[in-house]
């Protein structure tokens, strides 16, 4: 395992923010056992925060929603699981505590991917960060149609998402999309390109306000093209 390590920095300001993580967390009915490691991992994303920008969750109320949002998928995934653009470790950390599964994060930018490394480290928790883009990594011999399940959060359309992860799912397994709104031709585009991709949409819950949880189940292999060269699933998403 990396022996890079996040340091704290000794400031007073990160403690504060690891108790109002606790309060928050606590308020909002987490598992007593979960909450202590969750706000943790929350301290240290809010300090490296403060030297690159690893979020998009500035405040202590704004990352104790997207660990809530984490945890949310949490009984959906089996091992093995991959996230596939993982920045701050979301939703794959706090479903490796609420778990202890190992995780793998496919993650391409490098300070991303060394902050990853050094939470697994301070928490103690199972798991490799992969440091390459999901479209190279989704060919890889060790990782193609290996893990039976994944996530992606924010990584684009839903056709995107679809293209970047189901490659890496076994048949069988399944894609788990955390998705805001959605619009019916989203939807509708979501559903042929799992077709292509060798999946087929099997359940979307609600979970929250426009919140959702879409699950795609791997039935077939994924075409040997997909995923496509790096830029191709954002820049022209599938049946869209």
């Amino acid at each position: 395992m990396p022996s890079s390590s996040t340091r704290a920095s000794g400031e007073p300001q990160p403690s504060r923010g690891a108790d109002a993580l606790e309060t928050l967390l606590e308020r909002a009915g987490v598992e007593a056992s979960l909450i202590a490691p969750l706000a943790r991992y929350g301290k240290l994303v809010l300090e490296q925060n403060q030297r690159f920008n690893l979020t998009g969750a500035k405040s202590q109320e704004e990352l104790a929603d997207h660990l809530l949002d984490g945890l949310s998928v949490a009984s959906y995934v089996r091992e093995p699981y991959v996230d596939v653009g993982s920045g701050a470790g979301l939703p794959a950390i706090p479903i490796a505590i609420a778990t202890g599964m190992p995780v793998v994060m496919i993650e391409a930018t490098t300070k991303k991917a060394r902050f990853l490394e050094s939470v697994l480290e301070l928490l103690g928790l199972r798991g490799a960060v992969i440091a390459e883009r999901a479209e190279i990594a989704g060919h890889r011999p060790a990782l193609r149609e290996h893990f039976a399940s994944g996530t992606a959060r924010a990584l684009g359309s839903g056709p995107t998402v679809a293209e970047l992860l189901l490659p890496l799912i076994e048949v069988g397994g399944a894609a788990v999309l955390q998705r805001g709104a959605i619009s019916t031709s989203e939807h509708i585009a979501l559903e042929d390109a799992s077709l292509m991709l060798g999946g087929r949409i099997e359940s979307d819950d609600r979970v929250e306000g426009d919140r959702r949880i879409i699950v795609v189940r791997k039935t077939g292999l994924s075409p040997p093209r997909f995923p496509r060269r790096p830029g191709i699933p954002t820049k022209r998403p599938l049946c869209v």
